[in-house]
């Protein structure tokens, strides 16, 4: 298959969710993927997560099936088609696994991913998540606000940027065998963005592990952004005074800025984002500001040119 640049594609190359949704095959592929033996206890993927409770600012929407939510992926380093993570990503192995988190910091340190489980308690919280390609869904995620793993590390005066980056490994990511992207996968945020309680550190969804082709074993979910803001399969975090180099800006700084709010008033240069349409439905519905978080997000960004500042 010939992998190409974003530049390069056009919305008629990505998978429709539509057409996805009947493909019946990728529910065989999906079924019970979630990571097997990552929980310390658990006997079997499937088995949900201990003592969760239900946490803060939850959607009230109706969550995606979790069929949907497990086989319509964006992660490229097991291919840029939706089918590919769930199909490439199946034998993936998440254990053993270190998150180094340093730069400007006063007390760096490496964690376990076993030790990351046990900073804070694990909470479920149902939030959107939209793609830039104008489709989304709606996942309830298991895990616990950034901002807990970032006080334990005591930030400098001089962190104002937060860089993640993922995994570099072509011989269990086969995606990055490709040039489709500069690897490993790069994001970042401003410092208020991370330590802001919506951000969260993900480790499941639907009450259990993540599955691998989720971005196991932890990732970042913002839910006021698009959906390749939020970094998958996480080695290193890094403060940085400077604002960090963006995978996907640096693939197309025309399409996908820093920022990468949503916003229904900036249109991606090949489609319009004023709607969108959810997974499982027909109908497209308004795309909401900042994914419908600007109650919680929008005093951020007051003053900025949000045109601009995309």
């Amino acid at each position: 298959m010939l992998i190409k640049r974003p530049a390069d594609l056009r919305p008629s190359e990505i998978t429709p969710p539509e057409l996805f949704y009947d493909r019946r095959r990728f529910l065989q592929l999906t079924a019970g993927m979630a990571a097997v033996s990552a929980w310390p206890g658990l006997a079997a993927a499937g088995e949900k997560l201990p003592g969760l409770k239900r946490g803060a600012y939850v959607a009230q929407d109706k969550p995606t099936p979790y069929e949907a939510v497990t086989g319509y992926n964006n992660f490229y380093e097991f291919g840029t088609d939706k089918e590919d993570p769930a199909r490439h990503a199946a034998n993936f192995k998440t254990r053993p696994w270190t998150i180094a988190v340093e730069g400007e910091v006063r007390k760096p340190r490496v964690f376990d991913i076993e030790d990351i489980l046990k900073l804070a308690p694990l909470e479920e919280r149902i939030y959107r998540l939209r793609c830039v390609e104008a489709w989304s869904m709606v996942v309830p995620w298991v895990g616990f606000p950034l901002a807990e793993l970032l006080k334990r590390v005591e930030p400098t005066g001089n962190a104002k940027f937060v860089e993640f980056t993922t995994l570099l490994d072509p011989e269990r990511m086969p995606g990055q065998k490709s040039s489709v992207l500069t690897w490993p996968y790069r994001e970042g945020l401003r410092m208020d963005e991370a330590m802001h309680p919506l951000t969260l550190l993900t480790v499941g969804l639907y009450g259990e592990l993540l599955p691998n082709q989720n971005g196991a074993p932890v990732r970042i979910v913002i839910p006021w952004k698009y959906g390749f803001k939020s970094a998958k399969s996480i080695v290193r975090i890094r403060l940085t005074e400077q604002q960090p180099i963006t995978t996907w800006n640096e693939a197309g700084p025309r399409e996908y800025g820093f920022y990468s709010n949503v916003n229904p008033d900036v249109d991606h240069p090949r489609w319009s984002q004023a709607k969108e349409r959810r997974i499982g439905e027909f109908l497209k519905r308004p795309t909401l500001p900042f994914n419908g978080y600007a109650e919680q997000v929008a005093g951020m960004y007051a003053g900025m040119d949000l045109r601009r500042d995309f």
